[in-house]
């Protein structure tokens, strides 16, 4: 790659770009690096768009993205790299992008973190019986023996199982390590070897789920993975277990999980579900054995920033000639969120 001025353009839905990138991360590009607008195309047909795709090399997307195509390359010959501020690029960036050697590039390994971290939050809570206690102390407004109520709260030797080694899963464990845990994962394309290394254990998912104190969803959406914590699954996880999902809803036998949570044999930590808000009259909103959250885990607020650096340090990285840090190859959408 030559050091000549490189131009960038933005892509994404209405009102992202204000949301993560502030004025100061657009106004400080470094040498080599030309912003070409600071109101995003959202869409890539109208005459302007057309204008900026003539002239733009590298493409940092957002969320809502439209769909970058054989068409849109067509009209973006400069076009090298997209560089998303965001997670997974599988809906805005097509094949043929790959195909004529564009190269892409995601913030994934950033948005991890606040999930991870929320993933992190919730188990120590879930083991120290934390959100039970105080409903407890909220309803009775009188002394409360906690290990009375829970004689077995407590993180020390606990069991955590994590399915799914992703990016966020490999996070949660990482954060984990610190902890006297006993951590167990289950995931198809882990190896003994691999998870050696991580400091866990690989075992089946059904063993995971039958002796596991608490049990935390990472895999990604699929569809081989739609239901993948089905109802025989739920059947076998252990009176007290809490069940954690940062995932997607549709990986989980939904009404499974909420038989046995009305039976008060789970606790549950919900911040997907499916549908995204469930409707006013669902029974997950009445249960006190769950937590809902609306989709908080990821990078929100400040944790948005995370973002916009992650994406705009791999353009530096291009108008130094060097290689991205957080490739994405077309392959790797098949395993991938």
């Amino acid at each position: 790659m030559s050091r000549e001025t490189l131009n960038v353009a933005l892509a994404m839905g209405p009102g992202v770009a204000s949301r993560i990138f502030s004025a100061g991360h657009l106004e400080s590009l470094p040498a080599g690096l030309r912003l070409l607008n600071h109101e995003p195309m959202e869409e890539f047909s109208s005459r302007r768009s057309l204008a900026l795709l003539a002239e733009t090399d590298i493409l940092l997307t957002g969320w809502n993205c439209a769909r970058v195509d054989a068409t849109v390359l067509d009209a973006a010959p400069r076009l090298r790299h997209i560089l998303h501020a965001g997670g997974t690029v599988k809906n805005h960036v097509d094949g043929a992008c790959w195909a004529r050697g564009v190269q892409v590039s995601t913030a994934a390994e950033a948005n991890a973190i606040p999930v991870a971290e929320y993933t992190l939050a919730m188990i120590l809570l879930a083991n120290k019986r934390v959100l039970q206690i105080a409903g407890t102390l909220h309803r009775e407004k009188a002394p409360v023996e906690p290990d009375g109520l829970f004689p077995d709260m407590g993180n020390y030797g606990k069991r955590v199982g994590i399915i799914g080694a992703s990016k966020i899963g490999r996070h949660v464990i990482r954060l984990l390590q610190p902890f006297e845990l006993d951590i167990v994962v289950a995931d198809p394309f882990l190896s003994a070897d691999e998870a050696k290394v991580l400091g866990v254990r690989a075992v089946g998912l059904e063993e995971l789920m039958e002796t596991s104190n608490v049990v935390s969803l990472h895999a990604p959406s699929l569809p081989s993975t739609l239901d993948l914590v089905n109802a025989g699954l739920i059947a076998r996880m252990r009176t007290g277990t809490t069940f954690i999902n940062t995932a997607r809803g549709e990986l989980v036998d939904q009404e499974a999980l909420l038989a046995r949570l009305e039976r008060h044999e789970l606790f549950a930590v919900l911040d997907v579900t499916t549908p995204w808000v469930l409707p006013p009259d669902s029974r997950f909103y009445a249960n006190p054995n769950v937590l809902l959250t609306p989709h908080l885990a990821g990078s929100l607020g400040t944790e948005l920033e995370r973002l916009a650096a992650t994406a705009l340090a791999e353009a530096q990285r291009i108008s130094r000639g060097e290689p991205l840090r957080f490739p994405v190859q077309d392959e790797d959408l098949a395993f991938t969120a």
